[in-house]
């Protein structure tokens, strides 16, 4: 994420990363530029060939559940540095099926430190509903929940367009703080939705 903003910050740890995630934010020229930079940065953490096999070779398998119930598994043994306590749980796939392809992450660590709306969908659910798909061939829908900060991943399952996507539509939340900098700069606006969201 630093070589893609091009700066650190000089926070350590984890207040660092949501230094880094919030200039992220700041540098793309729209919303859609920090998508395909997020992008660009999972598809750093992998050798490309990786992918490439994954996507012809597992994705494909019992008409993609095995690869659903591959990442679930390890997205929940390997991220929970990054959302926090999460536990692989069964969803309903398109098929009428169940799966135990989903990841329920109990409360997000990345969206209660960003305290951003539009961080949390510009750099983690969209990015990573298209990661998923695009280079890995596993469709993903990611239900966030801005009152509790759980978040609900469904591998197997393709994402609502984006005019139909609830969460693309939420308001700020009270405690960002780019929406408390607006609000003093605009005494009495009412904000409808996150403008980065």
């Amino acid at each position: 994420m630093v070589r893609e903003v091009g700066w650190d910050s000089a926070k350590p740890g984890y207040d660092g990363l949501i230094e880094v995630a919030n200039r992220l934010m700041m540098k793309g020229r729209n919303n859609s530029d920090t998508r395909d930079a997020a992008v660009r940065i999972l598809r750093s953490l992998f050798p490309p060939f990786l992918l490439e096999l994954y996507q012809l070779l597992i994705a494909p398998l019992e008409g993609g559940k095995v690869a659903a119930m591959m990442v679930a598994r390890v997205t929940a043994l390997t991220c929970q540095w990054l959302m926090g306590t999460c536990k692989i749980n069964s969803v309903d796939l398109p098929d009428g099926t169940s799966c135990e392809s989903g990841v329920f992450v109990e409360r997000c660590k990345y969206l209660e430190e960003s305290k951003c709306v539009g961080i949390c969908i510009n750099t983690c659910k969209l990015p990573t509903q298209t990661f998923f798909k695009n280079y890995m061939g596993v469709p993903l829908l990611m239900e966030p929940n801005f009152e509790d900060y759980s978040c609900q991943f469904k591998f197997g399952v393709l994402p609502p367009l984006p005019e139909d996507d609830a969460a693309l539509r939420e308001p700020c939340l009270e405690i960002c703080p780019n929406a408390t900098q607006r609000r003093e700069v605009a005494q009495e606006t009412e904000i409808a939705q996150c403008p980065k969201a």
